[in-house]
């Protein structure tokens, strides 16, 4: 999704999201998710995680979360903007998402998807390397 499609949804309303890949080790995987969300007039971006589990899914929030006691469809918030441009600045800045991933709400589950077929690869599809989020 190119950025204007991204800003679009966002004015539209609607949530984008980017898978960022695997974290964890190879006895406890689990992998992140970054969302922005418009609530209310602002944007809001929250940094999802996830047991990696080996059901072949598509569906993100079905995943366990890392966290015992987390809420399955939501992560921690990061920032809250007015602006839906200062979120994706927002999201990239703390996550390392990259702009030309963006997707439509519930596409990022077809990138897991992706990434658990080829074999959860140390890098993404592009060939740059996986993001690596901080959340705090």
């Amino acid at each position: 999704m190119i950025v204007l499609q991204a800003l679009g949804a966002l004015n539209r309303g609607r949530s984008v999201e980017q898978f960022l890949g695997p974290s964890g080790s190879p006895e406890r995987r689990w992998i992140h998710w970054v969302e922005i969300r418009p609530v209310r007039g602002a944007y809001e971006v929250y940094l999802h995680a996830a047991l990696d589990c080996e059901s072949l899914t598509r569906d993100l929030v079905s995943l366990p979360p890392l966290f015992e006691g987390e809420e399955e469809d939501f992560g921690p918030l990061l920032a809250t903007t007015n602006a839906p441009l200062d979120a994706l600045d927002a999201a990239e800045t703390r996550t390392g998402a990259v702009r030309e991933r963006w997707v439509n709400q519930s596409m990022a589950g077809d990138k897991y998807y992706d990434y658990m077929m080829a074999g959860r690869p140390a890098i993404a599809p592009d060939g740059q390397p996986w993001p690596t989020p901080q959340s705090s």
